[in-house]
């Protein structure tokens, strides 16, 4: 299976309104943020992310144009979403974005992609597209993580432990993602389906939300 998973190495695209720039400035103010508001320093943010302390000065300081890899890496310190580092600097009770705004967060070898539509809190919502014959297998998901797929178009192959599971435009499957998973479209037209993946909070989080008045 041919994949090309370019959002581990390469830095955010967006088009339109959502600018890298912009992208860039919410990442350094959350990171920023939630570093801060957790008491801890450069350095145990960086032993806590396998992210270098040089590389979480650029980010602090929205000097740099990270890879979602990286972004991944401290958002999983901070038991957060990706997504949450991308929300916009200024809140808003409501908010319409189109598609071209979303940030494309994966690019196959074969033209596939997928768009982090939004994300809240623990739940992300994305668009993705797999090209024919193209596949994908994610990286491991925190413990609990779940994922619902509902597929718009084509065909797709959902494999779960190593177990097959062929899923048709109109249908949706749910799966705990924290184990080894692929998608494939085995087919010879292009497939597009829906995903919501929704993550547990982490024990740090878990202390946070009882202390709460």
């Amino acid at each position: 299976m041919e994949d090309s998973v370019v959002a581990d190495t390469s830095p955010l695209t967006a088009s339109f309104t959502s600018s890298a720039e912009e992208l860039n400035a919410a990442v350094a103010l959350h990171v920023r943020a939630l570093r801060t508001g957790r008491g801890w320093s450069l350095d145990e943010l960086s032993g806590r992310s396998g992210v270098s302390k040089g590389m979480l000065v650029q980010i602090e300081g929205a000097r740099t144009n990270p890879s979602i890899g990286t972004l991944s890496r401290v958002a999983d310190a901070f038991g957060v979403t990706v997504a949450r580092l991308l929300e916009p600097a200024v809140d808003r009770t409501v908010h319409v974005s189109d598609y071209d705004e979303a940030p494309v967060l994966w690019r196959g070898g074969r033209g596939g992609t997928a768009r982090l539509l939004r994300g809240l809190q623990d739940t992300e919502l994305w668009d993705w597209r797999l090209a024919p014959h193209e596949a994908h297998s994610p990286d491991d998901h925190r413990p609990g993580t779940r994922e619902v797929i509902s597929v718009l178009a084509g065909t797709l192959v959902v494999t779960v432990g190593g177990e097959e599971h062929t899923v048709y435009a109109g249908q949706t499957i749910d799966l705990i993602a924290d184990r080894t998973h692929t998608y494939e479209n085995p087919t010879d037209v292009p497939a597009r389906f829906m995903m919501l993946v929704t993550m547990p909070p982490r024990e740090h989080d878990r202390r946070l939300i009882r202390q709460r008045p």
